[in-house]
């Protein structure tokens, strides 16, 4: 993204506003998708996270600085997994599906969150309480940027591609058989899923999805502020 940004020509308020809620995303966003994955593992009955100083929000516990330098520069990225035991669970893929569904499911939360802010800022602008200004303009771009990055990590965990989470939601649904044939490859599809991505093979598929998102997270954040409209 910030790639993108730069090659596109786009104005040093722009690119100052995503690099500020790229941060945000990784000193915040990211450790509280893995808190997520790690507090419905403990809720499962797998302490792991918890035993291991995972089960926190401080970002200093879940920072992958790689995947945070993808995030700022392509829009991609990731933290540290946090530890799942599998063997804790009563029903093993059920309890893998549950727990790496909170991740994703966090980061639509926050694009949620950040929608909400942004309309309401938006209202209060169209109802002259506060001013529309470029400051504003600056807060709104902001708050986008950080729906958009969220959107983005959710779509890219829900890839059912090792090791994203999407494919620990998948695994719920497959054979034994299969799921031994994914383990033993599990390194080679991850390296293969890293190439793709750099070489923009998923643009499409990414887009679309994130398009979806946007879309339905546009409509549910805009409903609350439509009288002010």
């Amino acid at each position: 993204m910030l790639i993108n940004l730069i090659r596109n020509g786009s104005g040093i308020g722009s690119v100052i506003m995503y690099i500020l809620s790229t941060l945000l995303t990784i000193f915040l966003v990211l450790p509280l998708h893995e808190c997520a994955h790690g507090f419905v593992a403990h809720k499962l009955g797998d302490d792991t996270a918890k035993r291991e100083g995972r089960l926190t929000l401080n970002p200093l516990a879940h920072i992958d600085y790689v995947g945070s330098a993808l995030l700022l520069l392509v829009g991609f990225g990731w933290a540290k997994p946090v530890p799942v035991n599998a063997r804790y669970f009563k029903n093993p893929k059920k309890g893998m599906a549950l727990t790496a569904l909170a991740g994703p499911v966090s980061n639509l939360l926050a694009a949620i969150a950040a929608g909400l802010i942004r309309n309401g800022l938006v209202a209060l602008a169209v109802n002259g309480i506060l001013p529309d200004n470029q400051v504003l303009i600056y807060i709104l771009l902001f708050f986008q940027f950080l729906v958009s990055i969220n959107i983005g990590l959710a779509v890219f965990n829900f890839l059912p591609v090792p090791p994203l989470d999407g494919s620990k939601i998948l695994m719920a649904f497959l054979p034994d058989k299969y799921l031994f044939w994914i383990a033993q490859r599990e390194q080679m599809i991850s390296m293969i899923l890293f190439v793709v991505i750099m070489m923009g093979g998923l643009n499409g598929i990414l887009g679309a999805a994130s398009n979806f998102f946007a879309g339905i997270i546009d409509w549910l954040t805009y409903l609350p502020f439509s009288w002010a409209y």
